[in-house]
């Protein structure tokens, strides 16, 4: 028996251009072969819905676990971008060479608008998320669609727009020399960089084009290359591609100060009033995924930006890279 997946209309749906922000589909299938099944018949259809909508929500899947996530994700059939070889700064847990927590966090920090992994030169193409245990207040996932936001950024901010297009931006933070679990940036050098050594990591970092400085209690103070503000999506669209909300707004811990976070890529400073008009545009195109349990997203991680609400209770929301 063929799945009908159906579109469904959440609460305050966005639409741009006479399409939905997220397209949301109710898809009934009985079992997770079902669903496994469904999803590598329509990959290459929800690869594209997910490029033109920038996010897709797929509710009715029997998923409950992991393990389940896993097998829904390998039935699209794109390569992994394993959590261990990328440059996160988020301290997550592994569950399976696929699955991860999406940010371990605590419940009382705000996870910002960002491109994932955009401010390193080594990012995904796509990255599920999947609800295991929805929160019992808040805890949504804001997504925003980052196209829409350049076009709204050129109208309104003309010259700021410029300067992120001719210059790209850098990145700075410091990385601890053992993993924080208190901060939504706590995960070691070690760790982000396969390194058990400083030579090993500064062999690593010179490769990649970064600029470092180690401190006197073993942290990393790192600083990457010229890394791009906005991307050619190919189609005549253009997206605000970077981590400058986030960073700007949410690098803060024992070690880190946003205000340092990010410069132009010429090392110049940016003016606080630019990034705080971006940051409203973002909000007001913003929607938030409430997630019920078995939900899973597709986010085009070139055209939508995501972030994590506050919550209260348990939260188990994991997440899936794909090149």
């Amino acid at each position: 028996m063929s799945i009908e997946a159906k579109p469904i209309t959440p609460l305050g749906q966005h639409e741009y251009g006479g399409e939905p922000f997220p397209l949301v589909l109710n898809v009934p299938a009985a079992s997770l072969d079902e669903a496994c099944v469904w999803a590598g018949e329509h990959a290459a259809e929800l690869d594209a819905q997910a490029a033109a909508h920038g996010a897709i929500l797929l509710r009715g899947l029997p998923l409950a676990k992991p393990g389940d996530f896993d097998a829904v994700v390998s039935a699209f059939d794109y390569p992994n971008f394993s959590y261990d070889d990328s440059l996160s700064n988020a301290y997550r847990i592994n569950f399976t060479p696929r699955v991860f927590s999406a940010n371990e966090a605590p419940a009382d920090i705000t996870i910002f608008l960002h491109h994932e992994l955009a401010q390193t030169p080594v990012y995904p193409g796509k990255l599920f998320f999947f609800c295991q245990t929805a929160p019992d207040k808040g805890g949504a996932t804001p997504i925003c669609r980052s196209d829409i936001l350049w076009e709204r950024l050129r109208e309104q901010q003309p010259g700021f727009s410029e300067a992120c297009l001719a210059k790209g931006l850098k990145y700075s933070n410091v990385m601890p020399a053992e993993a924080d679990e208190t901060s939504g940036m706590g995960r070691s050098w070690r760790d982000t960089f396969s390194a058990e050594s400083r030579e090993a990591a500064e062999a690593r970092l010179a490769k990649l084009g970064y600029l470092w400085e180690w401190e006197a209690n073993g942290d990393l103070r790192a600083t990457t290359p010229v890394l791009p503000a906005v991307r050619d999506l190919g189609d005549g669209r253009a997206s605000f591609f970077n981590q400058l909300i986030a960073a700007y707004k949410g690098w803060r811990d024992i070690r880190n100060d946003p205000a340092k976070a990010v410069t132009f890529g010429d090392g110049t400073t940016l003016d606080p009033a630019d990034i705080a008009a971006a940051s409203a545009l973002a909000d007001e195109l913003t929607f938030d995924i409430p997630w019920h349990p078995g939900d899973l997203a597709l986010i085009d991680n070139y055209v939508a930006m995501h972030g994590r609400r506050t919550f209260k209770g348990s939260r188990k929301v994991l997440a899936s890279l794909v090149a």
